[in-house]
């Protein structure tokens, strides 16, 4: 007997509830909101999250240092009437304590199979057996990529232990599988193979995606983390989904089982106003207070910092990474600096806001001092030379390893304190030459101190080096304020422009 289903899946959501762009202000179709007051539900229908819910956005940001009742995504979470969840690698960040004020008041039964709580104070599960009006019976596993356990500081999960999620995954669905009619695996996570041709694309398990899909028979994979949109896809078996990222956009997947084959469609939907939401008035006003707080001056500049394209400012250098660099130079002392910038940055304009700060260093890393050797600089070197490539008309671009299957533009280091040569015409691996340290050449054996985010100390996005060097201090806030700091301390800032590398093509 044919009998059908249907799933909402939202994912990477990082904390943009309300319909409305940060850097502008103005209201836009999108955000969390926007996004449940679309859903239908009925009986037959699932509405599922797959994590990095409550940290990426300044309205996360501003509330994160408030205690509520009830956690603010929660409440959005509770009206739209979601099932299942899981956890996101970004969901640790601002620790155990904030965590579980989301946990517990939040309703849909959170699922995260490789996570284990040593305190037995989180409501984690490992998966779910749901069953529907028509009679099906659903089984979802949830899991979390284990790089948590990379980027994470130690503090924020000192009670937890973030195991293999294959290992788990197939646990669970061994323990399942017979008891159900279709499986689920909802994975924070992506793929380390290119969907069109199956080429290897990461040697890592930060995702493990493609391995899940080939070697374990889940009937639909729930993936998330790259912020990769997949509309649907069947790969060894397996049918696949990625949503967009921050509510822009969500999923509606429709399956059809019968007879024990199953069938999957799936489209992305569009958000609508969240006119129309219940509660959409009480977060108003919440957000009403991050847009009071984002307004607030902190500090003036000589010259507006403005981006300009990804490939100009890697070429040319840009002074709003000479002003972060600035940064923590003074504040680390470090004889090297390096930093990196978003996807999507505001730039700041000459009176600086909180708005400016948060809409340009968006991530909530800390700031570290490593104590690197010339020959692992020049290595690393080689990572950054990579981001770029001549293009078909004869001019840089930036290269497809920092665009597919994952937009990284945030893998690319600006420096200050360091130049160097890059031929692009040599392949990956052999571009670097001529490498000064403040206007010396650089010495393979001699240590530099360098100063760089927590993220980038990890080694991931080609930068394995740097997981190896001695870790000689960690600042104990996080970046964005620092730079706050930094304003309030010095009011009017003169930005330094610093020497920049040579790119040959």
């Amino acid at each position: 007997m044919k009998k059908e289903f249907k799933i909402y899946y939202t994912s990477d959501t990082h904390g943009y509830i309300n319909p409305v762009n940060y850097i502008t202000k103005t209201i836009k179709n999108a955000g969390l909101i926007a996004c449940g007051e679309q859903f239908e539900k009925d009986g037959n229908t699932l509405i599922i999250d797959g994590g990095d819910t409550i940290q990426g956005s300044p309205f996360t940001m501003h509330t994160a240092k408030k205690n509520y009742t009830e956690h603010p995504v929660a409440t959005v979470l509770n009206v739209a009437k979601y099932d299942f969840i899981t956890l996101g690698n970004h969901d640790f960040n601002y620790g155990e304590e904030h965590l579980n004020n989301y946990l517990s008041t939040v309703k849909a039964d959170c699922l995260c199979a490789n996570v284990y709580d040593s305190s037995a104070t989180l409501p984690i599960g490992n998966f779910a057996i749901k069953t529907l009006e028509n009679g099906l019976k659903i089984g979802i596993v949830g899991i979390v990529t284990d790089f948590v356990n990379v980027w994470e500081k130690p503090e924020n999960i000192k009670n937890l232990t973030i195991s293999d999620p294959f290992v788990a995954a197939k646990e669970a669905l061994t323990e399942l599988k017979s008891q159900v009619d279709v499986t689920i695996c909802l994975y924070h996570g992506g793929f380390e193979n290119d969907l069109e041709n199956g080429e290897l694309l990461s040697k890592t398990t930060e995702n493990i995606g493609y391995k899940i899909a080939k070697e374990l028979d889940f009937d639909l994979l729930l993936t998330a983390h790259q912020h990769m949109p997949v509309e649907g896809l069947e790969i060894h078996g397996t049918y696949i989904v990625q949503p967009a990222a921050n509510a822009e956009r969500f999923l509606e997947i429709n399956a059809t089982v019968d007879n024990g084959s199953i069938n999957f469609k799936s489209f992305f939907q569009t958000p609508g106003t969240g006119d129309s939401f219940s509660n959409y008035s009480e977060l108003r006003k919440l957000e009403a207070e991050v847009q009071t707080w984002l307004d607030e001056p902190v500090g003036f500049l000589d010259q507006p910092l403005l981006p300009d394209t990804k490939a100009k400012m890697a070429l040319n250098g840009t002074p709003i990474a000479d002003f972060f660099n600035q940064i923590q130079l003074e504040i680390t002392g470090a004889d090297i600096s390096c930093t990196s910038l978003a996807n999507e940055i505001k730039g700041f304009d000459a009176e600086v806001t909180v708005r400016d700060v948060v809409a340009t260093y968006i991530y909530p890393n800390t700031l570290c001092t490593l104590e690197v050797s010339g020959v692992a600089l020049k290595t690393a070197l080689e990572t950054v030379a990579s981001y770029l490539e001549i293009g078909a008309d004869s001019e840089p671009e930036v290269s497809q390893k920092f665009l597919h299957p994952k937009v990284e533009h945030f893998n690319f280091d600006y420096f200050a304190g360091l130049t160097y040569e890059a031929d692009l015409r040599q392949p990956v691996g052999k571009r670097i030459s001529n490498v000064l340290v403040n206007g010396n050449l650089i010495e393979d054996n001699k240590t530099y101190t360098v100063a760089m985010n927590n993220y980038r100390t990890t080694g991931v996005g080609g930068y394995e080096v740097y997981a190896e060097c001695p870790l000689l201090k960690e600042e104990p806030v996080e970046i964005s304020e620092l730079i706050i700091g930094y304003l309030e301390k010095h009011k009017n800032v003169v930005v330094r422009e610093f020497e920049k590398s040579k790119f040959i093509w």
